[in-house]
Parts: structure tokens; sequence; C-alpha cells
């Protein structure tokens, strides 16, 4: 699978990172969508539409989007067994609702729960206090 993501929104940089550790079998390619290069090696990849919602294309070539990209990538790893609910019928509606705000509005929510981070080229770090 590889899955193609805002490198430069701290929290998802954090996810991705999290989720790359547990790869242990390699099932996982990270592309960062800021990359100079993506449009390129990425044709069919929309990168306008990839930076409003989560997308990745599983071994097949299908693209999957959003929240069953989070699901599909935890499933591969076999972690988080438990995230299965968030794809049944009812909670799928809510999940994804929720799931859509959060994209449109990661960088502030990342602004706010993480007030130290910078992100620059695919790489997030803690600035030191006073630092701007």
């Amino acid at each position: 699978m590889i899955i193609f993501y805002d490198a430069n929104c701290p929290l998802c940089q954090v996810a991705m990172q999290h989720l790359k550790r547990s790869d242990i079998e390699q099932k996982i390619t990270l592309e960062d969508l800021n990359a100079d290069d993506f449009s390129r090696r990425f044709p069919t990849v929309n990168q306008h539409q990839a930076m409003n919602i989560l997308q990745a294309q599983t071994s097949s070539g299908q693209m999957i989007y959003g929240l069953d990209v989070t699901y599909q990538a935890w499933r591969s790893v076999g972690k988080y067994p438990w995230l299965k609910i968030i794809r049944l019928p009812v909670i799928r509606f809510f999940a994804d609702s929720v799931y859509r705000v959060f994209a449109k509005y990661r960088h502030h929510i990342s602004r706010f729960l993480m007030p130290n981070s910078v992100c620059s080229s695919g790489q997030c770090s803690n600035k030191a206090k006073g630092e701007k």
C-alpha cells in the first residue's frame, strides 16, 4: 500500500511515523504530497484532492480514501483491530463526517495540540521555547 499524505502536518507526520514503525513487514510506503517530484512520480494522483482527504493505493492498484486508508493501513500491519468499528454502516457516516472536519482543519488542530511543532519539507520537529 502506498499512502499519500501531508508530511507538513505535524499530527499527520506523527501518525504516519507511528504506522511505519509498526510496519515490520514493510507493507506500506509513505509518500509526501509536498515532495517536489510528487506530480511527476504519481501523475494519476490529484495532489490537490489528496491534500483534502487521505489517499492510498492498494497493492492491486485500487485507490482508497479517508478513514478507509486508516483502517486498511492498521489492518495490514496487524494493529488496532478495533478500528473496524469505524467502518460499520451507522458509525461510518459519523466517523467520516468527523474525519472530513479534521482533514480540513488538520493544520489548525496540529498547531493547537502541538504548538511547538514546526514542519517543512516533510520534516516535523519541536521548536525551542521562544523560537519563532
